[in-house]
């Protein structure tokens, strides 16, 4: 009696079989997607305008938009964001609080470049927007999240809640002197070898 328990709590039911087997190809075609960032985005701004069509003509649902749009705020500080903070680097490397020893770029040829690595990856960031949409979008089929409310409160909310956040943000990326985006940075190419072969 004990070595049947033992061999059906050992064996994965038919049931987990099945959702393994589907979460391996989501999976699947999630990892094909990620040379294609241009056309994931197209995607998520086709899923975004869909949501807003459908909430603009519905008249409702302005609590999920809010919702929806703090969520998006804060993936995209945390696409700004490094992952390791200078800030906390500073209090580790000094003990005194000097505002002019805090660590930026290398100015130096002697100093040591780390390259900028976000908090958020683009892929994470591209694929939460996309689930907040869907699931947002979802929220506008039940009228039990249709809550009444006054709407320019919230749009004026966020507005000021957007402008401070992302003031904090800048002044953050102007201390500590990194660029979150390569447009506009130097490109270096190596030298380019002819090999003649004879």
């Amino acid at each position: 009696m004990m070595d049947i328990d033992e061999e059906s709590s050992s064996s994965p039911s038919a049931v987990s079989k099945f959702f393994t087997g589907i979460s391996q190809r989501y999976q699947t075609i999630l990892d094909k997607t990620v040379p294609f960032s241009t056309g994931r985005w197209v995607f998520t701004f086709v899923l975004a305008a869909f949501y807003l069509i459908r909430v603009y003509f519905l008249q409702g649902w302005y609590i999920v938009t809010y919702a929806l749009g703090i969520y998006l705020l804060n993936l995209f500080i945390g696409f700004l964001s490094p992952r390791i903070d200078p800030a906390h680097e500073a209090r580790n490397y000094y003990e005194d609080d000097d505002e002019d020893e805090d660590p930026g770029l290398p100015t130096k040829n002697d100093e040591e470049f780390k390259p900028f690595i976000r908090k958020l990856p683009e892929f994470k960031f591209w694929y939460s927007g996309c689930k907040s949409f869907v699931i947002a979008t979802t929220c506008t089929f039940f009228e039990m999240f249709n809550i009444p409310v006054f709407w320019p409160i919230l749009v004026m909310y966020f507005i000021i809640l957007f402008v401070m956040t992302m003031k904090r943000q800048i002044k953050h990326m102007i201390k500590y002197r990194y660029l979150p985006f390569s447009y506009g940075k130097r490109k270096y190419k190596g030298k380019s070898e002819d090999v003649s072969t004879q």
